[in-house]
């Protein structure tokens, strides 16, 4: 699933060395908005120190003299389960029926054990925010001596993590929520593949099976309440007949969704322990806009799904199957409808003022109040949220360090997003201009998805959504008809300048 926690964003990937001509794009891309490259000297020697430490104790962590050792449960048989190659992995997963219910153990990397606050390394995450995905290459929050290395969960080593442990009623709703500090083990490493082959052959372990029922449990309560999950699949940039570029849609596994429902059910849970404390730091999310819904209108339109009148988004959304071409790329075009994400802190001092929580502070696509716990070696959120939780499930207060960094951290997460998403949208635009580069001149159909109303130069511009390719770019010519088929023209198309342009037929 490509997403990282509640926002789903378009993935895509290179299968192999792209073009020279992409591969430089994507660079000067990098360059211009100032992506992170290299970690400085100071930031790569302390984490080197940390990895070789192998973590920091909880009351170094916490300032407290009477925390407990960490809890070992190398006992519990965690398994991590990620796409394959991966390994930054933040998350590690284990469930047990408990006669009347199930129990998820949810191990999660502990960075806080390898990051000192105020430090260089310190000072790097917060200027970085989060790990950024390219179609060649990811640039990473952590140092990957830590973030692929000493801090993540691989399989057969005993790690530093924060252990959740939560408690499911039959059908699937939470009935109690705890975490800790703990040393873990996890046993294997598996692909999503993997968890699907297994489970579809009935020779699965217990635990996975256990999953694969809590998160149909939980995909149920999330249609209940009025969520809903997009299951973006990535997309792959092969080899065109030609010679040229093609896309093609890598179809997303159930098992995908169901482990996104356990990162998901740990985000609630997180977010009641944060309520109960009186601070905390929530995600939020709000409702779409309508002129988003009607350009996605369009977009169904010039991608043939079927939208019946009166149906909301959300519906459609359960309809769709990734594995269909036409469906894979509605489904990469519906992200924006997640528009407007953002973080709440609450319970501190920010502005010289004191930061209140609203007393409906929902994330609209998940129905439910929300926090980002779940990926800290790729996210800075998420280890603040976490320490609250923590210090709340221990009874004792919030550590300084943290208090001191919640309120500044809305605008810092804010900054990241704003730089991956404008990093996203470059990414597709030299991806375009790849795939309808020496095709100038010919005609496409497509569908008028959005118009300007007031152009400052009189000119007509919108955008149109063709549907083979399924390319979205701007759209030039008298009296754009909103919604309606059109035949366009494709008047430029260049990697260099990240730019496809097309005119009415």
């Amino acid at each position: 699933m490509a997403t990282v926690g509640d926002v789903p964003s378009r993935l895509l990937h290179l299968t192999r060395s792209g073009p020279d001509e992409v591969t430089g794009a994507l660079a000067a891309l990098r360059a211009e908005l100032r992506v992170p490259s290299m970690f400085p000297a100071e930031v790569r020697a302390e984490a080197e120190e940390a990895a070789r430490s192998g973590g920091r104790p909880p009351a170094a962590i916490t300032g407290g003299r009477k925390d407990p050792v960490r809890s070992d449960r190398r006992d519990v048989e965690l398994v991590t389960i990620d796409p394959a190659g991966s390994m930054d992995l933040d998350q590690a997963v284990h469930v047990a029926s408990s006669g009347r219910g199930y129990i998820v153990r949810y191990a999660i990397a502990d960075v806080a054990a390898f990051v000192e606050p105020d430090g260089p390394l310190d000072a790097e995450t917060h200027r970085r925010g989060a790990t950024v995905y390219g179609p060649d290459v990811r640039t990473p929050m952590l140092p990957p001596v830590l973030s692929t290395g000493a801090a993540s969960l691989l399989p057969d080593q005993d790690r530093p993590a924060v252990l959740w442990t939560i408690a499911l009623d039959p059908s699937g709703e939470i009935t109690s929520a705890a975490v800790t500090r703990a040393l873990v083990r996890s046993r294997a490493r598996i692909t999503y593949g993997e968890a699907q082959s297994s489970l579809d052959a009935g020779l699965a372990p217990e635990s996975l099976t256990l999953l694969a029922d809590v998160g149909r449990l939980r995909q149920e309560r999330e249609r209940a309440r009025g969520g809903v999950s997009l299951d973006v699949p990535e997309q792959e940039v092969v080899p065109g007949p030609d010679g040229g570029l093609a896309i093609e849609m890598r179809r997303t596994l159930p098992v995908e969704g169901w482990n996104a429902q356990i990162s998901l059910l740990t985000g609630i849970a997180a977010a009641a322990m944060m309520r109960d404390a009186g601070v905390g730091l929530l995600r939020t999310l709000p409702e779409p806009e309508p002129r988003d819904v009607a350009r996605l209108h369009g977009v169904a339109a010039a991608l043939g799904v079927t939208w019946p009148d009166g149906v909301p988004y959300a519906e459609v959304l359960r309809t769709l199957e990734s594995g269909k071409p036409a469906h894979a790329a509605f489904l990469a075009e519906a992200t924006s409808l997640f528009r407007g994400a953002g973080y709440l802190a609450f319970g501190v001092r920010g502005d010289g003022a004191e930061q209140s929580l609203p007393a409906d502070a929902a994330h609209a696509a998940i129905a439910a109040e929300y926090a980002h716990v779940t990926a800290p070696l790729r996210r800075l959120a998420d280890r603040y949220a976490t320490e609250v939780c923590l210090a709340h499930a221990a009874g004792r207060p919030v550590p300084g360090w943290v208090r001191d960094a919640l309120p500044e951290l809305p605008g810092t997460m804010a900054t990241t997003a704003r730089r991956a998403s404008r990093f996203e949208r470059g990414c597709v635009d030299v991806v375009e201009a790849a795939l309808l580069e020496g095709r100038v001149g010919e005609r496409f159909s497509g569908v008028v998805v959005d118009v300007d109303d007031a152009p400052d130069d009189g000119v007509g511009r919108g955008e149109v959504m063709l549907r083979d390719p399924a390319v979205r770019a701007p759209l030039e010519g008298a009296g754009l008809p909103l919604g309606q088929r059109v035949d366009v023209i494709l008047k430029e198309a260049s990697v260099a300048d990240r730019r496809v342009r097309f005119a009415l037929a």
